[in-house]
């Protein structure tokens, strides 16, 4: 029987689309370039290609369909972060390429904008910004920091430091202090984006085929080209592109590359005209705090609200399974924490609640690579910020493969190799610690309203 994957996510279930697969692969097949994956990732790698390109033969392999994994279930977050700092970009590459690469981020985010735009994509774009908010005096400092840091490396006017008074009039938050507004963000219904993308680079010339798992690839030697293995066949072609973020750790060579880590979700109904009054929010800002242990909220386009954070634990030995979509104790902890945000919300149903994997490179940072030799290319690593740094990593790759020398390619996402994680059961010690002991330090802090000291092991082994 075919899978209904309306219950993945809320966004699945509203996209708008028939979900049933495509056909699988029926045998194997020859192409130019070979992807696995049909998440952002991929359909950007395949939509720059064929821009460039409209005579490449792409083939695009999936395990489920296009958006299943975390380009369907996200929090509709289109951002310019990343999660690694500048001051460690500084360190690891020079203070011209940590800007550099910021820069790329906060060009992402226009450049997705100009797509959807000019291809006509129906995804919900709104541009609202970004307004990361300080709950509480034990936030201040973290907040402060931040700004600094922006304005340390030339990125201080795309911010606006607010006070209590400034953050309640875009939205009013119980103990909110001050805030971080910048309007560089917009909030999206991220499976529409994954689903129009799919169907875009269909009709640009790309084969996708669905219920494909890729069990191995193979790289190229001489007289053998690169593939993409799979129970149905083989996908041999000139580029294979991997490019399924935290799901490559199912594949034995990069098993060790990512941790998957799950964020979890839960919606609300749709609020009454009434609680978004008292609430405000009426620009669609993406919303965060400065919690330790994450959190993030947004505002759908049918009046819900979304919040989203860690807390479901890491699994020993970095299994990907459905049932760990769902973890009661965290998502109830979830609303528990979106009620303490908006008080209106006690009388609020939730709807819905899912969750995926991110993946999550042991130094935080992202890489994307092609070596022409082995024909194998990757771009993954983005801890949570998917939805834009997955468009700057398919415009990096098709130049990697199209030999293009461009801004992007010199850019040290390219070549970047992370460390291996610990093998077990040293990377479940260690990343169950800092899980737990991270929660411990925001639950200690919002009790005293003092800041996290930055001494304990948890933070420095979290400091990136």
């Amino acid at each position: 029987m075919t899978r209904d994957y309306r219950p993945v996510s809320y966004w699945l279930e509203t996209a708008g689309d028939d979900l049933t697969p495509r056909p699988p692969l029926d045998g194997s097949v020859e192409c130019d370039v070979a992807i696995l994956g049909a998440g952002y990732t991929g359909l950007w790698t395949a939509y720059y290609l064929l821009k460039s390109n409209p005579g490449l033969r792409v083939v695009i392999v999936e395990r489920e369909i296009a958006g299943f994994g975390a380009s369907g279930r996200n929090g509709g977050w289109c951002s310019p972060g990343l999660n690694i700092s500048l001051e460690r970009l500084e360190r690891l590459h020079g203070r011209d390429a940590a800007i550099a690469m910021y820069g790329a981020m906060f060009g992402a985010v226009d450049e997705i904008e100009r797509v959807v735009t000019e291809e006509r994509l129906d995804v919900d774009w709104r541009r609202g910004g970004q307004l990361i908010v300080a709950r509480g005096p034990q936030q201040l400092p973290a907040l402060e920091a931040t700004q600094r840091e922006h304005e340390a490396y030339g990125f201080g006017d795309r911010y606006t430091v607010l006070d209590a008074a400034a953050t309640s009039e875009r939205v009013r938050v119980p103990g909110a202090l001050g805030g971080i507004y910048t309007p560089d963000c917009a909030v999206i219904q991220p499976a529409k984006l994954a689903r129009r993308l799919a169907r875009l680079v269909e009709r640009m010339g790309a084969t996708i085929v669905e219920g494909t798992e890729a069990t191995d690839y193979r790289p190229a030697s001489p007289g053998v080209r690169a593939a993409l293995i799979t129970p149905m066949g083989e996908v041999t072609a000139d580029a294979v592109v991997l490019a399924g973020e935290a799901y490559l750790t199912r594949l034995r060579r990069l098993h060790r590359q990512l941790v998957p880590l799950w964020s979890l979700i839960v919606l609300t109904a749709p609020l009454s005209e009434a609680d978004w009054a008292e609430i405000g929010w009426q620009a669609h800002e993406c919303l965060a705090s400065m919690r330790l242990s994450v959190d993030y909220l947004s505002r759908t386009s049918d009046g819900r609200i979304l919040f989203g954070g860690r807390g479901a634990p890491y699994r020993f030995g970095s299994p990907i399974r459905d049932e760990y979509d769902r973890h009661d104790p965290t998502h109830e902890m979830l609303r528990g924490m979106a009620r303490s945000w908006f008080p209106v919300l006690r009388d609020v149903e939730f709807t819905h609640a899912w969750g995926g994997p991110l993946g999550m490179p042991r130094d935080w940072h992202p890489t994307f690579s092609f070596d022409r030799r082995s024909g194998i290319a990757t771009a993954r690593g983005y801890v949570g910020h998917g939805v834009s740094t997955s468009n700057l990593a398919g415009r990096t790759v098709a130049d990697l493969i199209g030999e293009r020398k461009t801004e992007l390619t010199e850019l040290p996402f390219v070549g970047h190799r992370s460390r291996n994680w610990e093998p077990e059961p040293f990377r479940w010690i260690g990343v169950r610690f800092a899980q737990e002991a991270l929660g411990r330090v925001d639950a200690r802090s919002d009790a005293t309203g003092r800041p996290p000291s930055g001494r304990s092991l948890a933070e420095r082994i979290a400091r990136h």
